[in-house]
């Protein structure tokens, strides 16, 4: 039994360094932003299109997902989904076209849906009932260092070489995430037949999972509002993409500490809304301060500690409302609405700040979504109780 306990800990070990190559590779867009317009002769709209098309797939793969992994394995589903992940980074290095760009993106994205879904079912499988919620702040975080990752080493690769040499590094990255993931999961039991019966999703618990996905959505929406166009905003002000995207990625490592903290604070103090909502007002208040403020490292610092106290709690409303038999429908449908938070937000961002001519409308869109989760919780707490 021991050596299952260390067992289920190398497993998260290995989902956590696979799935940080995932988060590279969406960043990989972002991050290279300024070379991508110049290459390609595109607008910060075209670019908020291509940030968003990796995560669009799971608006119509995040429901079925589950279903896949059930039918051929989770493992093997996720290995597939990382060969989607190569094929769409090989394509990307070696199209010439922005239409190419598009299509290498479409299919990476596809590939790195079945990782989240499946990854995320893996993980509970493992750790159900035991340390479910350090596993999954662990599991969560792999996102921020994958991005921040990518923000710190892909624009120096572009600078000292070019895109397709940045592109081909994304390639490499996506290739042993793969190899490690194949290799360290050999033999491992991240196949668990499904032992609860289906049950319907129906009324208020049905109610109550569009809603807790609906906050994570939004809240998702504006913390890409930072990532997605916090280096535009600064290179408006005159700073170099290297510097922009060094601050810029601050906040994320920032951000990697204040979601284990967010979650752990919660469960310590017994309030989870309380640290919910005052994450929301901190987080709301410097969007709105950051595009105009004096000392830019402050700001940015703070972002990070407050914008990730709110994932923990977040995470764990789908608990309140599901039960077993409930949840792989329940977590399909809370990863569909987080899909279309991630996915239209940066996209709606993008064409308000190429309308007004500044990237700093995507900081204040950003503040609106916040608000919104705030109203959201109030109405997710006054739902009646399900009936079990």
């Amino acid at each position: 039994m021991e050596h299952h306990a260390s067992n289920r800990w190398f497993v998260l070990a290995v989902l956590f360094a696979a799935r940080v190559t995932m988060a590279f590779q969406f960043q990989a867009v972002a991050a290279l932003s300024p070379v991508y317009m110049t290459v390609f002769g595109v607008e910060l709209s075209d670019i908020g299109f291509l940030i968003g098309l990796y995560l669009a797939p799971g608006l119509v793969f995040a429901l079925p997902g589950g279903a896949i992994g059930r039918r051929f394995g989770d493992r093997r589903v996720i290995a597939f989904g990382m060969v989607l992940m190569l094929a769409g980074a090989a394509i990307m290095f070696a199209a010439q076209s922005w239409e190419g760009q598009i299509a290498g993106r479409l299919i990476a994205g596809v590939g790195g849906i079945l990782l989240n879904v499946l990854m995320s079912k893996v993980v509970t499988d493992h750790f159900a009932g035991r340390e479910i919620a350090t596993a999954m702040g662990i599991f969560i975080n792999s996102w921020p260092v994958g991005i921040a990752a990518a923000l710190l080493i892909l624009p120096v690769v572009a600078g000292a070489g070019s895109l397709p040499m940045a592109l081909a590094a994304v390639a490499v990255a996506t290739a042993c995430g793969l190899l490690l993931f194949v290799v360290g999961t050999r033999g491992s039991a991240a196949q668990t037949p499904e032992t609860a019966a289906s049950e319907r999703l129906l009324g208020v618990r049905f109610v109550a999972i569009v809603i807790a996905g609906g906050i994570w959505g939004t809240y998702n929406g504006a913390l890409a509002m930072v990532f997605g166009f916090g280096p535009a905003m600064l290179v408006e002000r005159g700073w170099s993409l290297a510097a922009a995207s060094s601050t810029t990625s601050v906040t994320l490592w920032l951000v990697a500490v204040s979601v284990p903290l967010g979650g752990y604070l919660a469960d310590r103090l017994g309030h989870r809304d309380i640290v919910m909502l005052a994450g929301f007002v901190a987080f709301g208040l410097l969007l709105m301060v950051a595009p105009g403020a004096g000392n830019v490292y402050l700001v940015f610092i703070l972002l990070g500690l407050c914008a990730g106290l709110p994932a923990g709690p977040i995470m764990a409303l789908p608990s309140v409302v599901l039960g077993a038999g409930t949840r792989a429908v329940g977590m399909g449908i809370f990863f569909t609405l987080f899909y279309a938070g991630v996915v239209f937000a940066p996209v709606i961002a993008g064409r308000l700040a190429d309308q007004s001519g500044t990237a700093s409308v995507a900081f204040h869109m950003g503040a609106a979504l916040l608000t919104i989760c705030f109203a959201a919780v109030f109405v997710f707490r006054a739902l009646p109780k399900p009936s079990s």
